[in-house]
């Protein structure tokens, strides 16, 4: 596919409808958010000293970006975990909160399991699977939903789903300041990108459509600071999905004290690199300094680089802001490739081998 703006073959290509999943991100956020604040959740999660998130790809999202998001608005130490095992200082203290969209993620069961023993309190998300039952089983408080927001049915594409819920539970024990009113605001920005990223804006006028240009053929190297990082990480994860690319991500400042040296050898892998510089203007102000002096030693290397500024006026809607350029990005780059993105059929090879 060489042109983005015929939406035509847009349709053909995209067979699961990851692109009605990516347009919905508002919709999975306005849904779990209203969910979780219906709930009653007891009260003994809101008296835990500390709270640990568990889960995996899209469902540790929500771990990842609050944790990034929120060093200014947290108020008691909150940590996530991608593995099988809970840290050894787990007790009945500490608030577990498993994160699972499709309920069958086995390293989120097996630290569920864990968390228990240790008598942890424990919340539980998903759209139901072996996670739902294991809740029931133990009446254990949580987050069943249905996912009406995500056409495509892909776990990985409901992201809002995750991220939200997580958000809402960790605001509802005032673990978290955030606001509805924050909420609303948010939904309000996902909704303006979603139409400026729309498939219906064309091309020239579409800063995701160009951005996928611009990756394709090369190996998108991502550079994010600060409450950025979780949504650039979950950039990364969708270009590995969604368009079946190498990528990875640095942060700033901590590549400065290392990958520069590395860029020099192999020298033949330089033309392939594209690093994408996420800018804002609510870093901290030694970090924003950092941004064009880091740009001009990667352009030394002669490495192509490319910059998308945040635009959003808070923390929050810049991380929402980002989740929805990165997706749309994604979503374009797959089809530059001539790819589906919606099976993920090596994901599924793994899984179907360790049954």
């Amino acid at each position: 596919m060489t042109s983005l703006d015929s939406l035509e073959e847009i349709k053909k290509l995209d067979r699961g409808n990851v692109l009605g999943s990516i347009e919905h991100l508002g919709g999975q956020v306005e849904q779990a958010w209203k969910g979780i604040k219906e709930l009653a959740i007891p009260e003994a999660c809101s008296l835990a000293h500390n709270v640990i998130i568990c889960g995996m790809g899209g469902s540790a999202l929500g771990g990842r970006i609050i944790k990034c998001l929120s060093s200014d608005r947290i108020r008691t130490p909150i940590e996530f975990y991608t593995d099988f095992h809970v840290p050894n200082y787990v007790n009945k203290n500490t608030l577990v909160i498993l994160s699972s969209y499709s309920g069958n993620t086995q390293e989120t069961l097996a630290a569920g399991k864990q968390a228990l023993k240790r008598g942890a309190k424990i919340f539980g998300i998903a759209t139901g699977g072996r996670l739902a039952e294991f809740l029931q089983k133990e009446s254990l408080p949580g987050y069943i939903f249905e996912p009406h927001e995500n056409p495509s049915n892909q776990p990985r594409m409901g992201l809002g789903y995750s991220i939200s819920a997580v958000l809402a539970v960790l605001s509802k024990c005032n673990f978290v300041s955030i606001t509805d009113d924050e909420i609303h605001d948010a939904l309000q920005t996902i909704n303006k990108f979603t139409k400026e990223f729309s498939s219906e804006v064309q091309e020239k006028d579409n800063l995701a459509k160009l951005t996928a240009k611009n990756l394709k053929g090369k190996i998108p190297v991502l550079i994010a600071s600060e409450h950025l990082v979780g949504s650039a990480h979950a950039f990364k994860n969708q270009l590995n999905e969604n368009a079946k690319v190498f990528s990875v991500l640095f942060d700033i400042p901590e590549l400065d004290h290392h990958l520069m040296e590395g860029l020099k050898n192999p020298a033949q892998a330089r033309q392939f690199y594209y690093f994408l510089f996420f800018e804002s203007k609510l870093y901290d102000t030694e970090v924003i300094k950092r941004y064009p002096l880091t740009r001009e030693v990667v352009e030394k290397n002669d490495i192509a680089t490319g910059i998308y500024p945040l635009r959003s006026e808070k923390k929050l809607l810049q991380v929402f802001e980002l989740l929805a350029f990165g997706s749309f990005v994604s979503f374009y780059l797959s089809m530059l490739y001539g790819i589906d993105p919606s099976p993920i059929p090596w994901v599924d090879y793994f899984k179907e081998k360790l049954k």
